[in-house]
């Protein structure tokens, strides 16, 4: 049985609904994966994607999952992952020529990510073409690093996301002590999640892990508040990028971050400039209750992003 994965706006305003794709829907996923690479340019060797049969996306399916995207309920996104010893591969990224340039892909890939905290994997790997190195540095600006290049195949991976159920408030500011023991001076984390999810509270509690001075509190009108450390510990510099509209209006701040925490509250797509490597945090509620509480529980999903986040799983499960 599909699951719907995500519903969300694409940059034209349309609706935009992802949900998980069966060995049933292999016939769907072939006629747009097909399509889809025969619209891009000639290639040698040939993509493999161009030879796909209905038996080889359903024996692909049998070992991992799909995902097809739907705009206005019509199908123009698919994506195939296999998951083998706590690994999973992304294939046959495909978005339909006239959805190109809308966030179909971004979205996918979104989705794909989140779909994959539920299974026992730790490195998310692809492999893309260096004919196109637009679309190598597509993956690398969603956390994927180059590790190896046998003409003309780029390979590229990142970890997984790795997932927490916090289950009040107080613990949520525990987490954050928790994960501060890790934190070094010029650490950039990105928190996303609805308002009232506790990216503020996931702040205090990484702030009193540092031994900060001053309340921790949403910077909201201020933009950026710096947090001196009382000893030895990096400060933090608490960054709220809630009113702004775009990395230009941060990089206006000129905010100095090489000797501090960096926390930027709502800074998707805007702060990921701020420092190559990052950990992004996605704070979800449980949809399970009713949105009523601060005290109901929560999802914390970490993506580790760029060398110096390679042994975070492992700090975290010690």
């Amino acid at each position: 049985m599909s699951e719907t994965l995500a519903t969300t706006k694409l940059n034209d305003g349309r609706c935009l609904r992802i949900r998980t794709a069966g060995v049933e829907d292999a016939p769907l996923l072939r006629e747009i994966i097909v399509a889809a690479f025969a619209n891009r340019p000639a290639l040698d060797p040939r993509p493999s994607a161009l030879d796909a049969t209905n038996e080889s996306i359903a024996a692909m399916l049998e070992h991992g999952f799909g995902i097809i995207a739907y705009v206005d309920e019509v199908p123009f996104g698919v994506i195939i992952v296999s998951i083998a010893d706590k690994q999973a591969g992304i294939h046959h990224v495909s978005v339909s020529v006239s959805m190109r340039q809308l966030g179909v892909a971004s979205a996918m890939i979104d989705a794909v990510l989140a779909k994959l905290s539920e299974y026992d994997v730790e490195e998310v790997h692809l492999v893309a073409r260096e004919e196109f190195p637009q679309v190598v540095d597509w993956w690398k600006r969603r956390g994927f690093i180059e590790y190896g290049r046998v003409s003309p195949f780029v390979k590229l991976r990142r970890q997984a996301r790795i997932s927490f159920q916090i289950p009040t408030a107080a613990a949520m500011g525990d987490f954050g002590k928790r994960l501060a023991k890790l934190l070094r001076p010029g650490d950039l984390i990105i928190a996303a999640g609805e308002l009232g999810a506790g990216k503020t509270t996931l702040a205090q509690g990484i702030g009193a892990g540092l031994d900060v001075e001053g309340s921790v509190i949403s910077p909201t009108f201020v933009i950026s508040r710096i947090h001196r450390a009382k000893g030895s510990r990096p400060g933090l510099l608490h960054v709220d990028a809630y009113r702004l509209s775009g990395w230009e209006e941060l990089d206006d701040l000129d905010l100095q971050t090489e000797d501090l925490v960096t926390f930027v509250e709502w800074g998707t797509a805007i702060a990921e400039r701020l420092a190559e490597d990052r950990l992004e945090i996605d704070i979800q509620r449980s949809p399970e209750y009713a949105l009523e509480s601060d005290d109901e529980p929560r999802w914390v999903f970490l993506t580790p992003i760029g060398e110096r986040w390679d042994d975070l799983r492992a700090q975290l499960e010690s």
